[in-house]
């Protein structure tokens, strides 16, 4: 690839702005307004949405809009450096009081989960930020590379009766170079464990995906709870980036869910494309981070082999 391009902050945030835009198709434009239909619910799975097709049935998937059902995603800091270790702020504020959010439901052994991704999908970090008595929530992060990143936050308000995924826009400056989607893969390998995919992800029904862990050639059957279960698994769609949160089937200690090496999850995509997998899974005493490409719906692969 030539030298890459310099881009300031501002052309970060432009990226990202262009990025939200671009390959979307007709289904879903970037989302902001606050009268729009509600995103899926954090804690269930997307396909609880009818016939599990979250664009057709006129719902929203999560993490599009960055204010819905009376709460607005503010970040403090909307402009980051790329490989520099900095401080992320944000809040979640009440629409009607402009009050920062201070109480929330714990789900999954937190009051809310942080995700970033960059636009191509090649980084994402699953971060636990800590809260201030004023609301504000905050974390360091390090962000490898430049160009538009998406943050979401997943979390539910105490008194409502559901959860909610917000989406943010992120600017990262310094050396930018476009990257291509990671090529379509069942198998990666992470830290020295080897994880394969089975099953295939659906549009219109649940499909049965197995995330199996080895190590050294041998299955792992002593994963670590992590948050409350065995693994977590996050999706998200090539182009706008419309997420989607699902937990595994079953649950630590309740008699009948194995502590690997597979972990099983049953969930809809909300429309045909291209989705990038990230499996979160404890073992010794860490965590670490499977990603996968995979098509939902039929659409063609673009190509094999692993992602690291």
């Amino acid at each position: 690839m030539n030298t890459g391009l310099k881009i300031t902050a501002f052309a970060a945030a432009v990226a990202a702005t262009f990025g939200t835009a671009y390959g979307v198709g007709t289904g879903i434009d970037p989302v902001t307004d606050r009268d729009k239909a509600p995103t899926a619910r954090h804690g269930e799975h997307e396909s609880e949405q009818p016939e599990g097709e979250g664009d057709k049935a006129g719902h929203t998937p999560g993490g599009l809009q960055i204010a819905d059902r009376g709460y607005t995603l503010e970040l403090a800091e909307t402009h980051l450096t790329a490989d520099k270790k900095q401080p992320l702020r944000f809040a979640v504020v009440e629409d009607a009081t402009g009050r920062n959010v201070t109480s929330y439901v714990k789900e999954h052994d937190k009051e809310l989960h942080l995700i970033v991704a960059s636009r191509d999908l090649t980084t994402y970090r699953h971060l636990h930020p800590t809260r201030a008595a004023d609301g504000t929530w905050s974390t360091d992060v390090r962000l490898p590379e430049a160009g538009g990143y998406r943050v979401f936050a997943d979390f539910r308000p105490k008194g409502t009766k559901e959860g909610l995924t917000l989406g943010a826009d992120l600017g990262v400056a310094g050396t930018y170079e476009p990257r291509e989607l990671p090529a379509h893969n069942t198998t990666t390998k992470v830290d020295g464990y080897d994880v394969t995919l089975k099953g295939e992800l659906k549009t219109g029904a649940d499909g049965d995906l197995t995330l199996s862990v080895a190590k050294n050639g041998r299955p792992v059957t002593d994963l670590q709870p992590y948050l409350g279960a065995y693994g977590h698994l996050v999706a998200l769609r090539s182009g706008d980036l419309a997420y989607l949160h699902v937990h595994p089937n079953g649950t630590p200690g309740d008699g009948k869910t194995e502590a690997g090496p597979g972990i099983s999850f049953g969930t809809a995509a909300p429309s045909k494309g291209a989705y990038r997998l990230f499996l979160d899974f404890k073992h010794g005493g860490k965590v670490r981070t499977a990603a996968f490409t995979v098509y939902a719906g039929g659409a063609a692969e673009k190509g094999s082999g692993s992602a690291e």
